[in-house]
Parts: C-alpha cells; structure tokens; sequence
C-alpha cells in the first residue's frame, strides 16, 4: 500500500522507517510546523506531578531544574518514550487520547496530593487542565510550543503524488486537518482522494475533511496505525 504521513519528520519518521519495512511504500508531506514559544519561568518545586499531551512540549521544556523523579503523566506511547529518553523515571501512561489522560490521572492522582503542572502546544483538542479544575484539582497550563500551517509543497512532489495517490493517509489534529485542507485546495488535490482511505485522530478532525471525497474515514488513536492497515 501507499500510505501518507502528515506529521513533522521527527513525529513520523519511526512509523515511516516501521511502514517501509513491512513493505509499503511511504511518502511524507508535513502540514504543519512546530516552533517553540518562550514561556515564563517555572518553579518545579511548586508542583507534585507533570502532565504532557505532546511528545513536543517536552522537547521544547527546560528541564534543568526538575526533579526527574516527579510523577510525569503521559498521553500516550509516543510522549512517554520522550519522557523517558530525557530522564523521567514515573511515567504514567494512557492509550493516546486525552480522555484516557483525564481518568489515568483521576485514578492515580488526587487533588490532595497536590498541584499539576500541564505542559502543552497553543492549541489543543480537549481543555484537559479546565477539566481537571472543575474536578477540584489545582492545575497550572504552560504553553511552550506553537504550530503554524505549512503553505508550501515541493512541486515535484504534488506531480509524483497527483500520479500515484496514497491508499492511506493519517492525519493527527484538528489544527493538521485544516492545513491539510487548505493544501488540497491551493494545489487542486480536490477530487483525487476518491480511493484513499482517511485516518484521523478525533472527530474534530474528520469534520474538517468532510468536505473531501474519501474512500473511508476512520477515526484511530496514537499507536493503532499499523492496526488500521488490517481494517481496509
């Protein structure tokens, strides 16, 4: 099969290298990009636990002066092998969506214990640190990466793509959906993804590529790419 990555190179190119060697052939064409905010200085010492949705608000924090040991709850597998890499050492972690995030933390954290600290992107699919509020916890939300739309593709690649479309395509936010929309519109990529296959993280997403003609939409978690292949 042919099968599309839209995610930046760093959050894909382990599933590319994976998806090659089963066999399949891999093309990749980043929507977005990823570009660090500076963010106010944070005390560590203040907080009892850390909570990541995003394997890159991890790479863009300043951990210097953190307690590696510190309870560290993750979204999914993705953000805790991140996690781990730079030190971590209590990593908690969910099946890759935030509501799975959300009960993890209910289950293993309580508001007594103290406060959170939530590192995350500007934009995000769920309002997990408003949730967590209205349960009684004390969360504090740190912004320290951005994502902007990528307007711009390799003319040669949109002319080997319009000859050969990819039967699968993931598509990872809600924020990657509309970027990804609005390429397929600059580009006239409108009426060709009759045959491809559309996978989507949340329904936010497969909303805003309602508009497309797919061959099917499905909505995945992080981690069942490799899963989906079997489904179609």
């Amino acid at each position: 099969m042919h099968i599309l990555f839209t995610r930046p190179l760093e959050d894909s190119q382990e599933l590319i290298f994976k998806f090659r060697d089963l066999g399949h052939k891999v093309s990749h064409m980043p929507v977005i990009q990823i570009e660090k905010i500076e963010y106010e200085k944070i005390n560590f010492q203040d907080y009892k636990a850390i909570i990541f949705t995003s394997a890159n608000a991890i790479k863009f924090l300043d951990i210097k002066s953190i307690d590696k040991k510190i309870i560290c709850f993750c979204v999914g597998d993705s953000t805790e092998k991140k996690a781990r890499s730079i030190g971590f050492q209590n990593v908690i972690t969910a099946e890759g969506n935030v509501r799975a995030l959300q009960e993890l933390i209910l289950q293993n954290f309580t508001s007594a214990h103290g406060k959170m600290l939530y590192i995350s992107g500007e934009i995000i699919s769920n309002d997990l640190d408003k949730n967590l509020v209205k349960l009684g916890y004390n969360v504090k939300r740190v912004i320290n990466y951005t994502s902007k739309p990528n307007n711009q593709l390799d003319e040669e690649f949109i002319e080997k793509l319009k000859s050969n479309m990819p039967d699968i395509v993931y598509v990872y936010s809600q924020n990657s959906a509309l970027s990804f929309l609005n390429l397929i519109n600059n580009y006239k990529l409108n009426d060709l993804w009759m045959n491809t296959n559309l996978m989507c993280i949340g329904e936010k997403s497969s909303t805003v590529l309602n508009k497309v003609k797919w061959k099917k939409i499905f909505i995945f978690s992080p981690g069942e790419e490799e899963f989906l292949l079997y489904k179609i």
